[in-house]
């Protein structure tokens, strides 16, 4: 039996730009956000995924057959067990990024999806227990700047889910990066 040290052990896209209605409202959807993140880790059935969020397999089957309505998840192999054949899903890029949007609508759904947001309802205990790793740093920096830093940032995203899974216990990883009125300091006068 050969090992695949590929994570996940899939193809997938590295990056999809989402603006579509029926995307933004799937991915809303914590369920379903976390049926996406573990199929970051490798294909599944929906019994597998089922299991892992001990829900009912039929309410499982549902958000998955929505996020491949949507575009999000897609089957990336199957096998005959039995008469039946059994799909395995994966997503259909590693990373889904909320393009820009102009419509309320829009706007309200992906504040539901806002990954700081669920990394500080998630993160409560890990506070309270001494064992939260965070940093909040401010910089005066050019747009030019911003948009290199965060491609690193995503580099480092990619990475992290890229680790191979082992141990106990599952960690989150977030990081935002937005304007701020945070206050400036005026130019130095010139000599």
């Amino acid at each position: 039996m050969s090992v695949n040290n590929q994570i996940p052990d899939y193809d997938l896209d590295d990056l999809l730009v989402v603006t579509a209605p029926d995307q933004l409202r799937a991915l809303a959807d914590p369920l379903r956000g976390t049926l996406l993140e573990l199929l970051l880790e490798r294909a599944a059935t929906v019994n597998e995924l089922a299991a892992a969020v001990d829900r009912p397999k039929s309410s499982v089957a549902y958000h998955v057959n929505l996020l491949v309505e949507a575009g999000l998840l897609k089957v990336v192999r199957t096998r005959r067990v039995r008469a039946i054949e059994e799909r395995f899903y994966g997503r259909v890029a590693r990373t889904y990024y909320v393009g820009a949007l102009h419509r309320p609508e829009d706007k309200r759904m992906v504040a539901a999806i806002n990954g700081i947001t669920t990394a500080a309802a998630e993160s409560a205990a890990a506070h309270a227990a001494d064992e939260l790793r965070c940093t909040l740093v401010h910089a005066r920096i050019p747009i030019e700047d911003v948009r290199a830093f965060w491609s690193e940032v995503q580099a480092l995203a990619r990475r992290f889910a890229q680790i191979p899974r082992a141990g106990d216990q599952v960690y989150g990883f977030v990081a935002g990066l937005y304007p701020t009125d945070a206050p400036t300091l005026p130019d130095a006068a010139q000599d």
